[in-house]
């Protein structure tokens, strides 16, 4: 995919028709972004009419302790035949855009059922409980399945048509906003929201100057500082899909984000008891660096079940600032980035774009973002949130398993290991150090009672 993103699908995708039609011509220009937010508010509608209808959306399980757990539950008939029919509806979706696109839709299906199919794999090996309480998720094993099988063998023709990591990244992300609500910064209280706040910006900006000191390029700069500074994994790909990031690199940082996040989970938890870390202020400490409220709890669950309660609302806290810092990085980037790339546009002066050039470059589906968000905050109630959330939640988590897979294909694991001299990952490591401490400081601050009352988790 190019970084102008002009169209869903590459030239050599499209159909050598010669005189197209001004309809079809109308839909081959809708861009990736475009497509991406159409496709996201389809879904959405879809669950809130249905769920207002009283219909049940059943999505497959994945969640497993046992083997005859896996037999019974995940591999039976009924689970087998959810699992093909929530595919199917994905593939419409998705092949939807790539038919008005002008892309081959019968190798495009092909492709993806065959991506869907190991997106399903890595559902069920992260499901498993055991996996699971090591902080394994699904993203890791859809990262690997990707990268070994798109460094083992040279992808067929049928199969690049459905390797469109971007497409699927930025619909879940539209998928995303309406879990982004504003009730979550009111539950965490004041002194959880100041906590977001300042350990966001701080850190974001100290590991994107750090970055520029190694010389790290803006690119993966951008990407590792939301990663360290807002929530991992997600941030990582909110960011890169505002700037368009190489996905080489965004696998990089999930990579260095879920690696990391194991020897954390162990031993914060260890320090705030070997060190008599009040629990209130412990989870705090918690849900401020530590990347996932799955995480959070279940390292917060090894100190205690205040530290749960206020690891997790300090986690929903900083989470809200995913749209926030979407929106601003979009903004800066596409003001920042030149139009032209290559050695040319660095060895000349580029004039700054005007309004209309950032709005060309400014990334559309952060707009549906920030108004699934919206609409979920205000707009509807907060039962009508609750009901349609487990649902969309699950729907958001599936194509962005799809990506993962496509991402891992696209990466080659050779530039992965020898990317920018292993620079990007000393920024990482020295950053969330540094988060490590600016977190435990604020919260001892701002949970410890120096300047506001000490919230009640109990």
């Amino acid at each position: 995919m190019s970084t102008e993103n002009t169209a869903l699908n590459n030239s050599a995708a499209l159909t050598d028709s010669g005189i197209v039609s001004d309809k079809k011509t109308f839909f081959r220009s809708i861009t990736e972004d475009w497509w991406a937010l159409i496709l996201g508010f389809i879904i959405i509608g879809v669950v809130l009419y249905l769920t207002r209808n009283g219909t049940n959306i059943s999505l497959p399980a994945y969640k497993w302790t046992s083997q005859t757990d896996l037999f019974e539950k995940i591999l039976s008939p009924a689970n087998l035949l959810l699992i093909l029919e929530t595919g199917i509806v994905f593939l419409v979706l998705a092949g939807f855009a790539i038919f008005l696109s002008g892309g081959n839709v019968l190798r495009f299906t092909a492709g993806f059922l065959f991506i869907y199919l190991l997106a399903t794999i890595s559902f069920i090996i992260g499901g498993n409980k055991n996996v699971a309480y090591y902080g394994l998720e699904y993203v890791v094993f859809a990262l690997l399945i990707g990268i070994l099988l798109g460094n083992l063998i040279a992808l067929p023709a049928w199969l690049k048509e459905a390797v469109r990591s971007e497409f699927y990244i930025k619909t879940g992300l539209v998928i995303l906003g309406t879990s982004i609500l504003s009730a979550d910064l009111i539950k965490a209280g004041l002194p959880g929201v100041i906590q977001a706040v300042i350990v966001v910006s701080a850190v974001w900006f100290f590991s994107l100057w750090l970055s520029r000191r190694l010389k790290v390029d803006d690119e993966f700069g951008i990407i590792l500082a939301s990663a360290v500074s807002i929530c991992g994994v997600s941030a990582a790909i909110v960011a890169a899909g505002v700037i368009n990031g190489d996905k080489r690199k965004l696998s990089y940082v999930t990579t260095l984000v879920l690696i990391m996040a194991i020897p954390m989970m162990v031993i914060l938890p260890w320090a705030v008891k070997y060190f008599h870390i009040p629990e209130v202020i412990g989870g705090a400490w918690l849900g401020g660096t530590l990347d996932t409220t799955a995480t959070v709890t279940a390292a917060g669950d090894l100190v205690g079940p205040v530290a749960v309660k206020a690891g997790v609302i300090a986690k929903f806290s900083q989470n809200v600032f995913i749209g926030v810092a979407a929106f601003f990085i979009a903004i800066w980037w596409a003001y920042k980035k030149p139009k032209n790339n290559g050695e040319l546009a660095a060895s000349i002066k580029v004039e700054r774009p005007g309004l209309k050039v950032v709005w060309e470059r400014f990334p559309k589906f952060v707009l549906g973002f920030i108004v699934a968000s919206l609409v979920f905050s205000f707009l509807l109630s907060v039962d009508t949130a609750k009901s349609v959330a487990p649902a969309l939640n699950g729907l958001r988590t599936i194509w962005f398993a799809i990506a993962f897979i496509s991402i891992g294909m696209e990466a080659k694991f050779s530039s992965l290991v020898k990317l920018q001299g292993g620079k990007p990952a000393l920024t990482f490591v020295v950053a969330q150090i540094f988060n490590i401490f600016w977190t435990l400081l604020w919260s001892y601050i701002l949970f410890g009672g120096y300047l506001l009352p000490v919230p009640d988790f109990k």
